[in-house]
């Protein structure tokens, strides 16, 4: 007996909701290949600054990460995945291969070190203000991707001076006093993330006035 499909019914890609997360994470990484498509001939053109372009770079670079991690068992390479969905997006694929943004692969100013410094920095604010932003609260969830972050920060010549850097040490005097389990509140998190935001943005500033020749 043949099974009747009716034209009217919608067509599912999946049938369970491990399937479903499947190629929901799949369109997710296909979505992140074009944005940074675009993003790499949007800074060609010099229609993106630099102080915007390295931050939206390095967050889609670390947005791809994560998904590749997510889907490794159906792609075995981003140029095999591509090739797949038929994607034409060869600035994507050369950023995606090189992994730090082109301000820091091109970079005149400043020797590979404090280029590597840069993304390892941009990486781990990041990365902490997405723990954040997911509702990460306690002590031993936060105070490690924190104390790596302030490390990080400080590797560069007058962070001593800047104001994110004593903001964000007040909040690992804070987490330290705390137990492992123990959780910040839902307003010491929103003061938290408003200040390392803060934070962020001071050291792109410092990044873009070209003296960033951090450590040297």
């Amino acid at each position: 007996m043949s099974t009747i499909l009716s034209l009217d019914e919608e067509v599912r890609l999946y049938s369970t909701n491990a399937e479903r997360e499947k190629y929901e994470s799949l369109a997710t990484l296909y979505g992140i290949v074009i944005a940074l498509d675009y993003l790499e001939r949007a800074y060609v053109r010099d229609s993106v600054p630099a102080t915007e372009y390295s931050p939206a770079c390095t967050r889609l670079l670390s947005q791809y990460k994560t998904m590749l991690k997510l889907v490794g068992n159906d792609i075995s390479s981003i140029e095999e995945f591509m090739k797949k969905y038929r994607m034409d997006c060869p600035a994507a694929l050369h950023r995606l291969q090189v992994g730090v943004p082109a301000t820091v692969e091109h970079s005149s100013e400043a020797g590979p070190e404090t280029g590597k410094w840069v993304a390892e920095t941009t990486q781990s604010f990041i990365t902490f203000m997405d723990a954040l932003k997911l509702r990460m609260r306690a002590k031993d969830q936060l105070h490690p991707i924190l104390q790596e972050l302030v490390t990080g920060y400080a590797r560069f010549k007058g962070s001593k001076d800047w104001e994110g850097r004593s903001r964000m040490v007040g909040w690992l005097i804070t987490l330290n006093g705390m137990k492992a389990s123990e959780e910040i509140s839902e307003e010491q998190s929103r003061q938290l993330l408003f200040d390392v935001e803060h934070a962020y943005s001071e050291f792109f500033r410092y990044l873009s006035g070209g003296s960033g020749d951090g450590g040297s």
